[in-house]
């Protein structure tokens, strides 16, 4: 799939999604700051998350206070959410630096703002997975989507892939947990692989709640094409998401690191233009192992294989030696030709 001009894929290197979110508690300026500190990060994408708030939910969500939070998720959202003119904003700062901006809508309305914004795709959270009518909505716009599955089964996704297929457009789905943050005994990295195997169609991707690097550079040795983590300035902000968020300097290094673990994982199994240097003298050579006569019949306890390689006969060249007479005498330790070997 492609999102503005990045390519993403098997064949490219990882792409590493700087979440914001709403990390920036409703403020334009720490949003900006967070933005110009991803860029100085070498990231190339920063995911918004765009919510408005009475298209999104009804009165009862005031009653409704998330584990991460000391009050109702109406209020996060109406602290954290930006202006529409703020948000607008915003993107064109992330675009002004270079990067790819993008965001989450949690609701009709906020979908039909970014499209009005024309983004270049559409993430959708895992709380929204399975949001049929929602997802339809989305995917009428004709963009590429991200789409999460946390707290989903790869049975319970099919509907909402379907309407990805249906629709004709490129889509990611991202393994996920959705717990902030989440320990390892509930990751799975194994999402990534049954994705993979279940929705061929897909770029499959990881999006990480977890504390720490590992499971994101983890899930690129399983095929991993997407890396989303959220995503501050400082883990000392207040915020419901702080505590899975990365800052500038674990953002630079989840950059460097997928993409070293990409290039490797896609390296065949070979010896390489490198590590020929090595070879010649790692390698064993076989020598007489005893002082041998003129016409004798060589033996397996008459020769060995001994370092350096630079000797004619190779050590994996060791059974073909047996049995053949030597044409001149020989002391122990000295490298064996062809041309000894009658």
């Amino acid at each position: 799939m492609k999102i503005a001009h990045r390519a993403i894929g098997p064949g490219h290197p990882p792409l590493v999604i700087a979440e914001i979110g709403i990390n920036h508690g409703g403020d334009l300026n720490v949003a900006k700051d967070m933005v110009r500190l991803a860029a100085g990060a070498g990231c190339e994408m920063v995911k918004h998350q765009t919510h408005i708030v009475e298209d999104e939910m009804t009165d009862e969500a005031k009653a409704i206070f998330p584990p991460n939070a000391d009050v109702s998720i109406w209020e996060v959202m109406e602290a954290c959410a930006l202006s529409r003119d703020d948000e607008a904003a915003l993107k064109r700062y992330t675009e002004s630096l270079g990067m790819i901006w993008i965001s989450t809508p949690f609701s009709r309305a906020a979908c039909d703002f970014l499209e009005s914004l024309d983004v270049p795709a559409y993430k959708i959270g895992s709380g929204e997975a399975d949001n049929l009518p929602l997802i339809r909505h989305i995917a009428k716009k004709g963009k590429p989507v991200i789409l999460s599955t946390g707290m989903q089964t790869i049975e319970t996704m099919r509907a909402s892939v379907a309407i990805l297929d249906a629709a004709g457009i490129d889509y990611a789905l991202l393994e996920c947990t959705n717990l902030y943050p989440s320990p390892p005994e509930i990751v799975s990295l194994k999402g990534v692989t049954e994705l993979r195997a279940a929705f061929p169609n897909a770029v499959v991707g990881f999006s990480d709640h977890s504390i720490g690097p590992e499971m994101a550079l983890a899930s690129v040795a399983l095929g991993a094409c997407i890396l989303e983590r959220h995503y501050t300035d400082t883990r000392y902000r207040k915020g419901p998401d702080i505590s899975c968020s990365m800052d500038p300097a674990e953002l630079r290094f989840l950059i460097d690191r997928s993409r070293e673990i990409w290039i490797a994982a896609n390296n065949d199994k070979a010896r390489t233009g490198p590590e020929e240097a090595v070879y010649r003298f790692a390698r064993a050579s076989v020598v007489a192992d005893a002082d041998l006569p003129a016409g004798h019949v060589i033996r397996e306890q008459d020769i060995w294989a001994r370092r350096p390689g630079s000797g004619e006969i190779p050590g994996y060249a060791f059974d073909k030696v047996l049995g053949r007479r030597l044409t001149r005498a020989v002391t122990r330790n000295t490298q064996l030709k062809w041309s000894d070997l009658a």
